[in-house]
C-alpha cells in the first residue's frame, strides 16, 4: 500500500476537512465572540471562548507550548504512517487514523500560531461543565471510539464459536 493509492488519499482529505473546518470554526469564534464570551446554545450547551495551554482537559497547562508540539509532530507522523501501512479493506482502522491525524494537527496548528488551543464548546449539567472543547478534540474522540469499535469487532471475529 502506498500514500499515493487512491484510498489514502482519500483518508487524508478526510484529515485536510478536519483540519479546515476546526480552522475555520475557531477563526469565526475567535472573531465573534470576545475571550471568556459565552452564548448559549440550548439547555446544557453553550458556545465559549476559552483558551486551553494544557493537554486534553486542561491537564499539564503549565508546560511550554512547544511540549505539545512536538509531541503532536510525533504523534502526526506515527499516525501518518501507521495510516500509510494499512490493508486496503480496513476502513474503520482508516477512518479512526484520519480523524485523530486532523484533529491532532488542527490542535497543532493553534498552538504554533497562538501558543494556546482555541476550545468553544461547553457541555454542562447544573453546576457541573464538562471542559469546553472544540472540531479537532471531537474528532480525535470520534477516531479513538472508531479504534475501539474495530478492536470489538475484531475480538468477536476470533472468538471461538
Amino acid at each position: 500500500m502506498s500514500l499515493t493509492s487512491r484510498s489514502n488519499i482519500a483518508w487524508l482529505l478526510l484529515s485536510v476537512l478536519v483540519i479546515v473546518a476546526d480552522q475555520l470554526v475557531k477563526l469565526w469564534l475567535v472573531h465573534t465572540l470576545p475571550l471568556f464570551g459565552q452564548i448559549e446554545i440550548f439547555p446544557h450547551l453553550n458556545l465559549v471562548h476559552m483558551h486551553n495551554t494544557g493537554a486534553a482537559f486542561s491537564m499539564f497547562n503549565r508546560a511550554p507550548a512547544l511540549v505539545f508540539i512536538l509531541l503532536s509532530v510525533v504523534v502526526s507522523a506515527a499516525i501518518a504512517s501507521w495510516l500509510w501501512r494499512h490493508p486496503e479493506g480496513e476502513r474503520i482502522v482508516a477512518a479512526a487514523l484520519a480523524l485523530i491525524l486532523g484533529g491532532a494537527l488542527g490542535n497543532a496548528i493553534d498552538r504554533v500560531r497562538l501558543g494556546y488551543v482555541v476550545d468553544f464548546v461547553d457541555f454542562y449539567v447544573g453546576h457541573w461543565h464538562f471542559a469546553a472543547f472544540n472540531v479537532a478534540d471531537s474528532a480525535i474522540t470520534m477516531g479513538a471510539g472508531l479504534l475501539l469499535l474495530d478492536m470489538l469487532i475484531h475480538s468477536r471475529k476470533q472468538e471461538p464459536a
